[in-house]
């Protein structure tokens, strides 16, 4: 219900898919207490109802490392490696259809949205999938498939430290 929120342009929906809608801020306290003390209080969000319903928290106990994921991700990759806290950014590049189908798939399975809305959402971010890819490129993100994406996440938790820059 926060009129700032940024809205799909020509409707009344809002785009959770802009970084408008976010807060990079908390999401870096966040990560960057996950980092120092192993556990932080995160927002849940329940997407059919668009609203933040309350928090959990949690706990990374002694793994080598977390995945921050999500689309927005990207966002402040420059931030997590000014505090040391970023051991690799990744894009995963699967091709606008596949990704298409992927994500309408996983919405529909979890009753994020209706099905209009979805399809929408999904053919509007299939026609931008290669400006989406090139955007978080440009952020410092990698883009990758999956497999070469388990790889650097491998090396990384082995290491201790970021991946190389290109494919083994």
């Amino acid at each position: 219900d926060d009129p700032t929120l940024p809205l799909v342009a020509g409707t009344s929906d809002i785009d959770w898919d802009d970084p408008a809608s976010w807060d990079a801020d908390t999401a870096v306290t966040a990560i960057e207490r996950l980092c120092r003390t192993r556990t932080a209080q995160v927002p849940v969000y329940d997407i059919s109802l668009s609203a933040r319903t309350g928090e959990t928290t949690v706990d990374i106990g002694g793994t080598p490392l977390f995945i921050a994921e999500g689309i927005f991700a990207a966002e402040i990759v420059d931030r997590c490696r000014e505090l040391g806290l970023l051991a690799d950014a990744l894009c995963l590049s699967r091709g606008p259809v596949r990704t298409f189908r992927r994500r309408f798939l996983r919405d529909l399975k979890e009753g994020r949205k209706s099905v209009p809305f979805l399809l929408r959402r999904g053919w509007r971010l299939m026609r931008l999938e290669r400006s989406i890819v090139a955007r978080q490129t440009a952020l410092g993100a990698y883009a990758c498939d999956r497999e070469e994406a388990l790889s650097r996440l491998a090396a990384a938790a082995v290491a201790g430290r970021p991946a190389p820059t290109s494919a083994p």
